[in-house]
Formats: structure tokens, C-alpha cells, sequence
């Protein structure tokens, strides 16, 4: 005989205390409740729908007082679709909320303080997302495909037919691509479509597990003609992708202000926003205030997104990046923009032995600068490295303040470092991800 589920509380009403870091409402009257779509100030209605030991997940029902920063948003899917969690939200009360959220971390995680915060560095607010993991369906009860992100809080495929922050070459074929999907013969072997927007053409990579008969391929050339995108096909690794006409031009993204051209794969890692990437780039440059002389050690240098820049500003510059394919492309992409100043190497950067690799690596001598741009996780396994460097600066990139902060927080407690300043990139607005940069000087800098 199964359990049956306890019945939910009746609805309750509350004032909106703050976001919490997945842009939900947070209501701390009784126990505390994480509603979406809530927002600081608000007197809501809520429904708690599941029930944990310290908190309740609920949906709203009603907003009996509205706060001023609330806003109808673009796009008529918000709400469904996941891909976005803040439209709802005045842009700039968006920027100041994740302000406040790097503030809270750094000072509560790494219990820390900056000399100084920085200004938060802006860009595009809608169209400018150029990298996105679309999931595909063929859905029996509604007769169709769907495209899109995922529904939010759910493994569903959001049921949309366009994006108001993909790129506007992408987000306004949404319902075309469902189309092309549903008519092709293996339109349920179709689970993925990855978006990669470069500057020289649009990437579609369609995730196949049947191969598409001559008639798909017919289809899917006409698509790519009719749209001005051009497929490739993933039947196994990531990396193993084939096009429809077995040509292959390479993707690329230049950084005018330095002279610099990347390639990359559809599957490789790129920022995002590629507008922001551009001002980012200077700004960190800026940041790390070179000399013509500076040897510089950037770790976690993917493609050499920061790597190659560095190399047109300064004497030498050392890349490290745990992808082997990511670093032949590095090395490819100094070959291609004529740069001898630069090294790529491959190393596993986290875990008990990656400080002792990342030094034998970097060779010998002082490093002047050193660069961080870690995933998620942090750079917490090389931070013992970074120390025994002893560069005068260090500028660290993060995609996360909770490890950024305790990072922060082990270089100015554990290895003498001083917090110089702390701020956030917009790099991808109307959702909940914050990026941010903060400035460290060496104990003899």
C-alpha cells in the first residue's frame, strides 16, 4: 500500500524579504519560503508546494503589493521557460541586486573587505547571448516538437516559439527549428540543439542518435540556406561533429581592440555575451596594469580568451588550461595571430597535486601577474601556487561569489595578499548567474 502524501498547507501571505541566489523571492515570516517570481518589498500571496526541513519551495498566487523595481517582461514565455529568472525585474535593480549578492559573499564567505567596490561593468541587455543548450522533443500529446530551454524547475522542454536574449539570428527561428525538427524522419532521435553564434556564422549543432536519411539532409540544407545558420551533426563524442556538406570553416570571435582572432569549436567554451567578453577583456587588462616587461601566468586560459590579449600588451605570457583540445586550439590561435610571446600547457588544475603541476609548469622566476578564470568549483587547489609566485598583482575572474569569496578569503587570511577592490560583470542579464572580478595585491607588491 503506497503512502499517501500529507495535504498542503493553506495559502499564505508574507513581505518579500530578499532574492536568494537563484533570483527566487525569499519570505521569512514563519518558515522561511522561496517563491519565483516574488521580488524584494512585495506583499504576496504564496502557496507552499514542497516541503523541506528548513525551508518550502512555493509558487505565487497573487501580488497584493508590488514593489516599483517590477516590470511586465519582454518576453511573453517568462514565467515557463527557464532560461531566464529576472525579467520581471528592472534591469538596473537586476545589477544591484547581484551587487549586493557579491557584497554579502565576499564579506560573509571570505570574510574580507575590499579597499574599494567597483562599479559594475554593463552591457547589452537583450540579443546577446551567442552560446545556449536548447533541449528538442517530439511531444505525442501535443502533435509536435518543441525547442527550447528547459521549463523552469523541470526536465520538461519549454513549449516556446522565440527568445528574447539569444541572438536575434537564433531567438527569432525558435518555432522555425520546430518545424524542421518535426518534419525530419528522426524527429524523436533528436534530443539537443547547441547554439554557437561566432562572428563569421551561426553554429547549430543538432545532437543525433539515428542518422538523418538523404530527404532530412535535403531539409536541413534548405533550413541552413533559407535562415543564414549552418548545421553540424553530433551522433557520439562532443567534440566529433560533421557538416552537412562535409566542408568545415572554423568559428571565430575576433577582440578588435587587441588584433585578435579566436577560433573555437561549436563545443567549445566561449563567454557568452560576446559584447561583454569584448569590454571584460580591457577591463581585466586594465586591471592587472601591465608593463611591456610583465611575465604573466594565466590560469584556466581556455581558448586564450585572455591569454593572446595579454601577449599583444606584455613581455610573456604563460597559459595553463586542464582541456587538452582547448589548449591545442590556444596554441593554434597564437599561431594564427603571429604571437611567439605566449606558452600553452595542459594540466589538471584542481585536486591535491595541482599546485605542485602549476608550478613546475610555469617554469622558473617570479611571475609578475597572475590571472584567474576558474569554473564554478574556484581556483582553491592552486591558490598555494599563485602564493609561492609571488606576483605583485592578482586579478581573479569568477561565474560564482560563494567560491570567489572563499577564495578571497584564503589569499588575504592564509597568504598575505590585500584585497585591493571587488566588482561584477553583467555578463548575462534577466537571469540569476553573477560574474565578477576582483583585484589582489601581492604581500610585496
Amino acid at each position: 500500500m503506497s503512502r499517501r502524501r500529507p495535504p498542503l498547507p493553506p495559502p499564505d501571505e508574507g513581505v518579500v524579504a530578499a532574492l536568494n541566489a537563484d533570483g527566487e523571492g525569499v519570505v521569512r515570516e514563519g518558515k522561511t519560503a522561496f517563491i519565483a517570481g516574488a521580488l524584494p518589498g512585495e506583499r504576496i500571496r504564496f502557496q507552499r508546494k514542497r516541503i523541506h526541513k528548513s525551508y518550502d519551495e512555493a509558487n505565487l498566487l497573487e501580488v497584493l503589493a508590488p514593489a516599483p523595481e517590477r516590470v511586465e517582461p519582454k518576453c511573453r514565455h517568462f514565467g515557463l521557460c527557464g532560461g531566464c529568472s529576472l525579467q520581471h525585474l528592472e534591469h538596473g535593480a537586476q545589477v544591484a541586486a547581484k551587487d549586493r549578492e557579491l557584497r554579502d559573499a565576499v564579506e560573509r564567505v571570505g570574510q574580507v573587505m575590499p579597499a574599494e567596490w567597483a562599479a559594475p561593468l554593463t552591457g547589452p541587455v537583450w540579443g546577446y547571448r551567442r552560446r545556449a543548450r536548447l533541449g528538442a522533443r517530439f511531444v505525442t500529446q501535443k502533435g509536435r516538437v518543441l525547442v527550447g530551454f528547459r521549463e523552469r524547475s523541470s526536465s520538461l522542454v519549454a513549449d516556446i516559439s522565440g527568445c528574447e536574449v539569444l541572438v536575434p539570428q537564433v531567438g527569432a527561428i525558435i518555432e522555425a527549428l520546430s518545424h524542421l525538427v518535426m518534419g525530419l524522419s528522426i524527429k524523436s532521435r533528436v534530443p539537443q540543439v547547441e547554439v554557437a553564434a561566432a562572428d563569421n556564422q551561426t553554429a547549430l549543432v543538432l545532437r543525433v542518435l539515428d542518422p538523418p536519411t538523404a530527404e532530412d539532409r535535403v531539409a536541413l540544407v534548405a533550413f541552413e540556406r533559407e535562415h543564414g545558420v549552418r548545421f553540424y551533426l553530433q551522433a557520439g563524442s562532443p567534440n566529433v561533429l560533421e557538416t552537412l556538406d562535409g566542408r568545415d570553416e572554423p568559428l571565430f570571435y575576433e577582440i578588435p581592440e587587441f588584433d585578435v582572432r579566436l577560433r573555437f569549436l561549436p563545443s567549445d567554451f566561449v563567454q557568452v555575451n560576446g559584447v561583454m567578453n569584448q569590454k571584460m577583456v580591457a577591463h581585466v587588462l586594465g586591471l592587472l596594469d601591465l608593463q611591456a616587461d610583465s611575465r604573466v601566468l594565466d590560469l584556466f586560459c581556455g581558448l586564450g580568451n585572455f591569454t593572446l590579449p595579454l601577449a599583444r600588451r606584455t613581455g610573456e605570457v604563460v597559459g595553463i588550461e586542464g582541456e587538452e583540445g582547448l589548449v591545442q586550439r590556444a596554441r593554434d590561435n597564437a599561431a594564427l595571430n603571429g604571437l611567439t610571446n605566449v606558452r600553452f600547457h595542459a594540466a589538471n588544475l584542481a585536486g591535491d597535486e595541482a599546485a605542485e603541476e602549476c608550478l613546475r609548469l610555469a617554469g622558473p622566476g617570479r611571475f609578475s601577474h597572475v590571472l584567474l578564470d576558474p569554473p564554478r568549483t574556484g581556483a582553491r587547489d592552486v591558490l598555494a601556487a599563485v602564493a609561492k609566485l609571488a606576483p605583485r598583482r592578482v586579478v581573479y575572474v569568477s561565474c560564482h561569489p560563494g567560491s570567489l569569496a572563499r577564495d578571497l578569503g584564503i589569499l588575504v587570511s592564509e597568504q598575505g595578499f590585500t584585497l585591493r577592490s571587488a566588482g561584477i560583470i553583467d555578463m548575462f542579464p534577466h537571469t540569476n548567474h553573477v560574474e565578477s572580478v576582483a583585484v589582489l595585491d601581492g604581500p610585496g607588491g
